[in-house]
């Protein structure tokens, strides 16, 4: 599964663990069990975004992409051009 994050100052999905930055997910949704355990993975590359920085300035301002968490590609053509579709942004 590709899950797109995108940073927001409004209704946030999910926030960093580090800093409270809010971000918005682009993704196709799976079980219970499998939303848990992505929302873990994305929670670790919040954590590493702060090497150097303790702020929201860390994590890149325009999006990103978390490639791989285990599951089928969500995007299947962001997959092959490494790029968020263009409704996400």
């Amino acid at each position: 599964m590709q899950v797109f994050c995108k940073t927001t100052d409004g209704n946030a999905e999910v926030r960093c663990c580090v800093c409270g930055q809010g971000f918005v997910l682009f993704w196709e949704r799976q079980s219970r069990s499998e939303r848990h355990q992505a929302l873990h993975e994305i929670q670790k590359v919040f954590r590493s975004h702060h090497g150097n920085k303790a702020g929201p300035e860390a994590h890149p301002q325009n999006g990103f992409m978390i490639p791989e968490l285990g599951g089928p590609v969500a995007f299947p053509g962001t997959a092959m051009v490494g790029h968020p579709p263009t409704w996400a942004l």
